[in-house]
């Protein structure tokens, strides 16, 4: 465009011979700029079909990335050190996960394959913090980031001097932290409570993005002892991300009753599990609740089964009312199996994990259609390629087997869901937020390219770590973690996200 104009005013004025110099050089300058933005990007996307939910567009764009983040959204062509074609495939934000626990190197794979950029552990969160950045730093294909946790601040109030980075870092038995009995069945006296409120602080001075709670894992976590941690996250501005007391409609309005009394912004997750058979009743409450002014979220994950560990406190006497099933409705993650009185007694003395069936699909479908519900897996950890497959396929099940099959909700709309919801979930108190979750010149590069007619989860119960199809490509910061649907191995550009200074 500028070439253009100067160029016409050469041609009318060429007769003026200063003038003529001046334009001529304006022109060769133009041309040069020019020639320089075109071929300064590091990386192209052309003509892909770039689905942005933070600003509605739906339009066919050509994206340009430097150094890690997007340097040029164009109508037209661009060129660069290396291009990708993305004609016919949608171009997102990337994924972002704010409740997953698989935080390995190798079940981020898992989750790249299924377009997550980023995942954060908000529910059970890590302690010791710093410690936890520390080690996975070079570790993560995806961006990384986790809550100060209460169950893990509570344990280390109980041991003040046991070092607990065993339990912060290795996330395949977290929830057994939780069937401790000193973590989980003994009130605190004041004096733990004290040890309790100064741990969640130093985990949030060492850039924890806001406090964990698995409070059911917690019985003894007495309303007076939650009160105070949230008086912690009122007080320092950030979220409180609670897994409730029980399942229903009750446990929830003590949290949100918690959180109107302290001030504190509050976060319910799972409610497709939380709420149970109360999905309706909570959803309004929850809508309520943000129409008088709170600032409340929640999330779902697209199944209709949950899973934990069998020896967390969970499962202590009672857990049949709390969950409302029985014994056959628990199946034995490493081979399937559904349980009896006898194999659960076994099975919980030795310790693993459990898949719950306890949803129903009206509840679940309620949840993910619902306006401002974001998507998030409550990943666990895969053992030995077992566990609950929303560690693999939440992402894709959603876009492909409840949007495009079963029409419940736009494309766009739940785009929306798992990634500007989330990003705006937490930009508030995590300045780095801003720029992701979107597509957007200065934002962080973090990019899904899908297949709109071909992405749906594969994983199964059965075989639960099977990638999710119609994903060819997953950028982190500009780099590419899945390329042509294969997965790069050797890629690691996540980027820590934590609060800082």
């Amino acid at each position: 465009m500028l070439v253009a104009r100067i160029q016409m005013r050469y041609r009318n004025i060429r007769h003026f011979p200063l003038m003529h110099a001046r334009l001529r050089f304006l022109a060769a300058f133009a041309t040069l700029a020019t020639s320089l933005q075109l071929s300064a990007h590091d990386l192209v996307l052309n003509n892909g079909r770039v689905m942005d939910p933070a600003t509605k567009l739906d339009a066919v764009r050509h994206i340009g990335i430097t150094g890690g983040k997007i340097t040029a959204i164009s109508e037209t062509p661009l060129t660069g050190r290396e291009t990708l074609d993305a004609g016919g495939l949608v171009v997102s934000p990337g994924f972002i996960d704010i409740h997953a626990h698989g935080q390995t190197t190798g079940d981020m794979q898992i989750q790249a394959r299924d377009g997550v950029t980023t995942a954060l552990d908000m529910e059970v969160g890590v302690y010791p913090v710093e410690g936890w950045y520390h080690l996975m730093e070079g570790q993560a294909p995806l961006n990384y980031g986790a809550a100060v946790g209460h169950i893990a601040a509570r344990f280390a109030a109980f041991h003040p001097g046991l070092v607990i980075g065993h339990w912060a870092v290795n996330r395949t038995r977290i929830s057994g932290l939780g069937a401790s009995p000193a973590g989980a069945n003994k009130i605190a006296s004041a004096a733990e409570l004290k040890l309790m409120e100064t741990a969640i602080r130093h985990g949030l001075d060492e850039g924890a993005l806001g406090i964990g709670f698995g409070i059911n894992y917690t019985p003894a976590a007495d309303p007076t002892e939650i009160e105070a941690m949230f008086r912690i996250a009122a007080e320092r501005k950030v979220p409180a991300f609670v897994h409730t007391r029980a399942f229903g409609i009750a446990a929830i309005r003590e949290a949100i009753d918690t959180a109107r009394k302290t001030g504190a912004a509050l976060h319910i997750v799972h409610v497709g599990s939380s709420a149970i058979g109360d999905m309706t009743d909570v959803l309004k409450l929850i809508d309520a609740s943000k129409a008088a002014g709170m600032d409340l979220t929640t999330e779902v994950y697209p199944y209709t089964a949950a899973s934990t560990a069998l020896e967390s406190a969970m499962f202590n006497p009672g857990w049949q009312d709390n969950l409302k099933i029985g014994y056959g409705d628990l199946a034995w993650a490493a081979t399937g199996e559904r349980l009896t009185r006898e194999t659960f007694e076994s099975y919980r003395k030795k310790g693993g994990w459990v898949i719950i069936h306890m949803m129903k699909d009206a509840n679940v479908e309620r949840a993910i259609a619902h306006p401002g519900v974001m998507i998030a897996s409550d990943g666990i950890p895969f053992i030995d390629g077992k566990g609950h497959p929303r560690g693999a396929g939440t992402f894709a099940r959603v876009l492909g087997h409840y949007s495009r099959e079963k029409k419940l909700l736009p494309l766009m709309e739940a785009l929306g869901k798992m990634t500007i919801l989330p990003a705006r979930r937490l930009e508030g108190h995590v300045p780095m937020m801003k720029h992701k979750g979107r597509i957007a010149v200065g934002a962080d590069a973090d990019i899904t390219i899908f297949d709109p007619a071909q992405v749906n989860d594969r994983a199964t119960f059965e075989a639960p770590t099977t990638p999710s199809a119609g994903i060819p490509h997953v950028l982190v910061n500009g780099t590419f973690v899945v390329r042509d649907g294969e997965l790069l191995k050797d890629a690691r550009p996540g980027r820590a996200v934590r609060v800082t200074p």
